[in-house]
């Protein structure tokens, strides 16, 4: 049987803060929900975008039953965190690399670059 390929998936620059949590606790007394980039990327083009599951999938590069489950996936933890009072942690993996896009509306504070994250 042939290893499994790693496959790319495509999720513009995140340069916002690694944690969010709630206002008053110290970090280290709270439980830490850990929410992956890739994750991140599905629940805002589909959320805050407002794009359909087929053109968010197409946009990431990947199939759409993959962007449901990163969908489920990161809305059951940022629901989590949320009402549970825990961490949530945005994790770029040692996998990223970056490469330059045209036209990236955040061209001042990601210098025109996109992550390309590589899963297993």
């Amino acid at each position: 049987m042939p290893p499994f390929v790693k496959k790319s998936r495509f999720c513009r620059c995140f340069d916002g803060a690694n944690y969010f949590k709630p206002r008053g606790i110290p970090l280290d007394a709270l439980q830490v929900n850990d929410l992956a980039l890739d994750e991140l990327e599905a629940v805002h083009l589909c959320d805050f975008d407002e794009l359909a599951q087929e053109t968010a999938a197409k946009k990431m590069k990947i199939s759409t039953s993959t962007l449901q489950r990163l969908l489920y996936s990161g809305r059951k933890k940022i629901i989590d965190a949320l009402y549970s009072s825990k961490a949530l942690k945005i994790s770029k993996h040692d996998d990223i690399t970056e490469y330059a896009i045209p036209n990236c509306s955040r061209r001042r504070r990601c210098r025109n670059k996109q992550a390309i994250i590589t899963t297993n």
